[in-house]
C-alpha cells in the first residue's frame, strides 16, 4: 500500500486531520467514507475534490465508502447555507443515487472483487425507520448542547450578520452526521471520515460519538475549500455550476472550463484533479514557465479530467470544436459536430433565422447575408469583403457574391456558420 497521506500532502489536499490518522492508514487496510449530497441527479465539479480523495484512497489500497446523504440531504447542512433545503421524495432520491453512482464509477472501482472495492451506501436506509424517541434516547444523550454550540458552523450561524437564528432541524444535523459515522464504524469497520474543511465540526462529532458509545478510535481528515487565485468561487461560471452530466454541461463546455483556468491556478488544480505523478506535474510546470502562452498545464489538466468524465472520443471532439472557434478546423470537422456541441461552441454569437424553403432552390450569398440575414449592412460591403477574401460559410471561403447556398450545406440539417474576418461569427438557423 502506498502512503495515502503523503500523496495528499504533496498535492496540497490536507487542511487538518486528527493525530494518529496517518499511523492508522499505514498500519492496515482501512475503510474511509465521504458524504455526498443527493439534491441533484448529477455531481458538479465542486464535488470532485472529495471524489478525488476517495480515488487516491482506493489507489493507495484502502477501501472507499461513498455515502449518499439521503436523510441528511433532506434537512440541509447549516455550515454552508443560510437557507434550508427542499425535501426530496424517495423516488427522486433513488433516481439521484443511481445517477451519482454511475458518475462515481468512472473514478472508483465498485465492481471488482478486490478487497478494497468501493461501496455506495445511503443514510436514508438506516435513518428512515429510526423513531425520534429512539434517536434522542440512544444518541442524543451522549453529546451535550455545550459541545454542539462550540462548533464553528453553529457559532457562525448564530452570530452571523443576517442571522435569523437556526432551526432545531439544522442544529440536529451534526448529530445525524455523527450517527452516520458511528453506523459505518459498527457495520463496515470504517475508521476515517473525509470532507471539506467546513465539515470538521460535523466529522469530529462522529469521532466523539464513537469514542463515547463504543470506546473506539476514529479519525478525521479534511481538505481545504478550493478557491480561485483571485478569491472567486471555484466551479461556478456565468451560467452556474459545471456539471458532470453531459445533458447539463456539454463535454465541450466542460473541457473549456478546465482549459481556461487561470495560470495562477493551473498547477494547483492539476495536483488536485488528476492522478498525474509529482514528476509529470513538475515537468509540466517547467514547460509552462518556459512557454506560458502554450498553456501545457491547462491542456493536460483539461485532457485528463475530460477523458475521465466523458471518454476519449468526447475529449477529441471538444478539442476539434475549440479549433474551429479559434480559426483552425476544416469543413469536415465542422460537419461532424453534433448539434449540442455546435450550439455550445457558438453560444453567444449573433443568430439569424432563415427560411429552409427558400434555401431548397438556392439563394445567392449576396442576398442571403444582406436581405435574409443582416450579417452585412449592404451588398456593396459584402462584395468588398468577398473580394478581400474575408468571408467564409461553413469554413469555406466565399469566392463570388453570386455563389448559391442550398440546404446541402446545412450542418445537422439546420445551421450555417458564417465567418466575417478572423473573429466574427454568425449562426444562421434554417426553419
Amino acid at each position: 500500500m502506498t502512503n495515502f497521506i503523503e500523496e495528499l500532502r504533496w498535492r496540497g489536499m490536507i487542511h487538518d486531520m486528527i493525530p494518529g490518522t496517518e499511523e492508522q492508514l499505514q498500519k492496515e487496510r482501512s475503510s474511509a467514507y465521504l458524504g455526498i449530497d443527493p439534491t441533484a441527479d448529477s455531481l458538479h465539479i465542486g464535488h470532485l475534490v472529495g471524489v478525488m480523495m476517495l480515488r487516491h484512497l482506493q489507489l493507495a489500497g484502502h477501501r472507499p465508502i461513498a455515502l449518499i446523504g439521503g436523510a441528511t440531504g433532506m434537512i440541509g447542512d447549516p455550515s454552508m447555507k443560510s437557507a434550508e433545503r427542499n425535501l426530496l421524495d424517495e423516488a427522486t432520491l433513488r433516481h439521484n443515487q443511481e445517477c451519482i453512482k454511475k458518475q462515481l464509477s468512472k473514478f472508483l472501482d465498485f465492481e471488482s472483487d478486490a478487497p478494497n472495492a468501493a461501496i455506495l451506501v445511503n443514510n436514508y436506509d438506516w435513518m428512515k425507520d429510526y423513531s425520534f424517541l429512539g434517536f434522542i434516547r440512544d444518541v442524543g444523550k451522549h453529546i451535550t448542547v455545550n459541545y454542539m454550540m462550540a462548533k464553528d458552523s453553529v457559532k457562525k450561524r448564530l452570530n452571523g450578520e443576517n442571522s435569523n437564528g437556526m432551526s432545531f432541524t439544522e442544529f440536529s444535523y451534526q448529530l445525524l452526521q455523527g450517527y452516520d459515522y458511528l453506523y459505518l464504524y459498527r457495520h463496515y469497520g470504517c475508521r476515517l471520515q473525509m470532507g471539506g474543511s467546513d465539515q470538521w465540526g460535523n466529522i469530529t462529532t462522529g469521532t466523539e460519538l464513537i469514542r463515547r458509545m463504543e470506546g473506539g478510535e476514529a479519525y478525521a481528515l479534511v481538505c481545504p475549500l478550493i478557491t480561485k487565485a483571485d478569491g472567486g468561487k471555484f466551479g461556478k461560471t456565468e451560467s452556474g455550476n459545471v456539471w458532470l452530466d453531459p445533458a447539463r454541461t456539454s463535454p465541450y463546455a466542460f473541457y473549456q472550463f478546465w482549459l481556461n483556468v487561470n495560470d495562477a491556478d493551473a498547477a494547483r488544480y492539476t495536483k488536485i484533479f488528476t492522478t498525474l505523478t509529482q514528476e509529470e506535474i513538475a515537468r509540466l510546470e517547467e514547460e509552462q514557465a518556459a512557454a506560458p502562452h502554450l498553456r501545457p498545464l491547462q491542456k493536460r489538466l483539461a485532457e485528463e479530467i475530460t477523458v475521465l468524465v466523458h471518454g476519449r472520443e468526447n475529449y477529441e471532439s471538444a478539442v476539434a470544436a475549440s479549433g474551429i472557434l479559434f480559426g483552425q478546423g476544416t469543413k469536415e470537422q465542422l460537419q461532424s459536430l453534433d448539434e449540442a456541441t455546435l450550439l455550445a461552441v457558438f453560444e453567444g454569437v449573433p443568430q439569424f433565422e432563415i427560411s429552409k424553403e427558400k434555401l431548397q432552390s438556392g439563394i445567392k450569398v449576396v442576398d442571403l447575408l444582406t436581405e435574409e440575414a443582416a450579417v452585412l449592412p449592404s451588398k456593396g460591403e459584402l462584395r468588398k469583403l468577398v473580394a478581400a477574401g474575408g468571408l467564409s460559410i461553413d469554413k469555406e471561403k466565399v469566392t463570388s457574391p453570386d455563389d448559391l447556398v442550398t440546404t446541402a450545406q446545412l450542418i445537422a440539417d439546420r445551421y450555417l456558420l458564417v465567418q466575417r474576418g478572423k473573429k466574427n461569427y454568425y449562426l444562421l438557423i434554417a426553419r
